[in-house]
């Protein structure tokens, strides 16, 4: 049977690799992965096999370090929500005014200066990117998350927090981070065609803003509401096909 939680994670995941805050930058980070310049991975066919191949593993320590960081946050949130079950209306209103305000940025309601903030690093020499060093460039990247991230990774971690057991809400993080950083390392496979797809995409962008606004402020009224279970009744009411997955 579908899992409705499982499913909005990984939903959320791939959102927000695909929002106007992560997906622009991909390409330079997979510079930094590959250890090339911008102006070589651009170039189709100059990448030697060593390169493409630095490229992929790094893309996946790099796509662990993000992972890690958010699977922390699922059990430091779990952790807090346990501690404090007694408050566990107050933690929901909080929980969704931070996703509505953030889905109200999206959608150019407000204009919040600190939310418009992207991370960003000094890349350095790059030659000699360690296997270790793009799991820390991966685990900065997720500390330092844009506002993208942190609008539907707040849904996601007070769901979490709200999970029956602790592992019910780790697995719920490292859902949201698998689905994220996926095409990422999909990407580092097939560079040439990632960089022409990014170059068609970036006109949808701003409609992939205002959609995750609007799916944040929905999820904000669920939150509020405690009434996200009733999104996996409706789904499998309406399309009992789900009830096989």
């Amino acid at each position: 049977m579908l899992d409705v939680t499982l499913f909005g994670a990984f939903v959320g995941g791939l959102i927000v690799f695909f929002s106007p805050c992560v997906l622009p930058i991909v390409p330079f980070y997979l510079s930094y992965m590959a250890g090339a310049s911008m102006s070589e991975i651009s170039a189709e066919g100059t990448l030697s096999s060593g390169v493409r191949r630095r490229a992929f593993f790094a893309s996946i320590m790099f796509s662990l370090g993000i992972i890690t960081v958010f699977v922390l946050l699922g059990a430091a949130a779990y952790g807090l929500s346990q501690s404090f079950r007694s408050a566990q209306t107050e933690f929901r209103i909080v929980a969704a005014l931070i996703v509505l305000v953030m889905g109200l940025h999206f959608l150019g309601v407000l204009r919040i200066g600190f939310l418009n903030r992207v991370f960003q690093m000094e890349a350095g020499d790059t030659k000699n990117m360690s296997v270790l060093g793009a799991y820390l460039v991966g685990f900065a990247f997720a500390a330092g998350w844009t506002p993208c991230v942190g609008g539907v990774l707040t849904a996601v971690v007070f769901t979490a927090s709200t999970e029956a057991t602790a592992l019910r809400g780790l697995v719920l993080l490292l859902v949201f981070g698998v689905a994220m950083t996926t095409p990422f390392v999909i990407a580092s496979l097939f560079i040439g065609p990632f960089l022409k797809f990014v170059a068609r995409f970036r006109q949808h962008l701003p409609k992939v803003e205002k959609a995750m606004g609007l799916l944040m402020i929905v999820f904000a009224g669920l939150i509020a509401t405690d009434s996200v279970n009733y999104i996996a009744q409706w789904m499998l009411q309406t399309f009992p096909a789900f009830q096989n997955i």
